[in-house]
């Protein structure tokens, strides 16, 4: 796992430069930059003022002159300012980062285990396979925006149970306002996990082993969780490393219904105010987290079946 590791790691480093480099280039020959912008959002300014702009933040430099310094401090661990938030970029990552995550992993982790259960449930009993299929249908076929909607309406509006959405107060509990946006994207994310896990465990179930589990006295549910889940589980891994990773910037139709500051949110802000940097910081920082829950996942298949690595 060790050599695995070190080896992937240079990956994602090389990822990551190129991501870079792709993205400030597809910036840079956008039309229109800080300084113009400045100059059109305050017409106090003069054009000598914004070509003194262009010099000073080394606008007036060719786009590769202005990466290698923009990587060359991003380096340093320089991030630099947030144009639009008007505050450090890391105070403004951060934070939004650990929203996301907090939001991502409870739903990710809440959909995997009902997921996993209903398609055990499918595979142990056909004759309920048709209903855990109608659920998994209904799950991916209801948009999140509407669910979410419908969860507020409920929950909020007419029980009053839960808040609507938001972020909890200072020395408040957080729970309450996790529940319906955990809800939202767990329902959806259990769709597909139960329909994986129905066909995965319904193939291992008919395997030999499994039939020298019966044969020697072993009950389903034992059969189920200690044989044929592990075999099973390899290919969940990597579903639910690569929907983890998407989902970190892919939350952003449920931060949004639920009014949740995160990464997307973030990510959407700062491309519609022209807060290049912040973008393509957060971009970056979305496609580390991507990498790396992939890498988990990779690791967790060797635990899980180690003659993976022998292939």
């Amino acid at each position: 796992m060790l050599r695995m590791v070190a080896l992937r790691l240079p990956q994602i480093a090389l990822t990551l430069a190129l991501l870079s480099l792709a993205a400030w280039f597809a910036i840079g020959l956008m039309p229109g930059d800080p300084a113009s912008l400045a100059l059109v959002s305050d017409p106090r300014l003069t054009a000598e003022d914004a070509a003194r702009l262009r010099a000073l933040h080394g606008l007036d430099q060719p786009l590769m002159a202005r990466y290698l310094a923009w990587a060359g401090a991003l380096l340093r661990g320089e991030l630099g300012y947030s144009r639009l938030y008007a505050q450090p970029v890391a105070d403004v990552l951060w934070p939004a980062l650990r929203s996301t995550l907090v939001l991502v992993g409870s739903a990710v982790g809440l959909a995997a285990l009902a997921g996993v259960a209903l398609g055990g449930l499918a595979a142990l009993r056909p004759r309920l396979a048709p209903l855990v299929d109608a659920v998994a249908l209904l799950g991916q076929a209801m948009p999140g925006f509407w669910l979410g909607i419908l969860l507020i309406i409920l929950f909020a509006v007419w029980l009053g149970w839960l808040p609507a959405g938001g972020a909890p107060p200072p020395g408040e509990a957080g729970w309450p306002f996790l529940v319906l946006p955990v809800a939202t994207i767990a329902f959806g994310q259990m769709a597909a996990y139960a329909r994986h896990a129905a066909a995965a465990l319904s193939a291992e179930l008919h395997r030999p082993f499994i039939t020298s589990a019966r044969a020697r006295g072993a009950g389903e549910g034992r059969i189920l969780w200690r044989h044929a889940l592990p075999n099973a589980g390899v290919p969940l891994l990597t579903l639910l490393a690569l929907d983890a990773g998407a989902l970190v910037s892919g939350a952003l139709v449920t931060e949004t219904v639920f009014a949740r500051p995160g990464m997307g949110k973030l990510l959407y802000d700062s491309v519609m105010g022209n807060d290049y940097n912040l973008a393509l910081l957060a971009l970056l920082l979305v496609a580390l987290v991507t990498m790396l829950a992939t890498l988990a996942a990779d690791l967790a298949q060797r635990w899980l079946d180690p003659r993976i690595g022998e292939r």
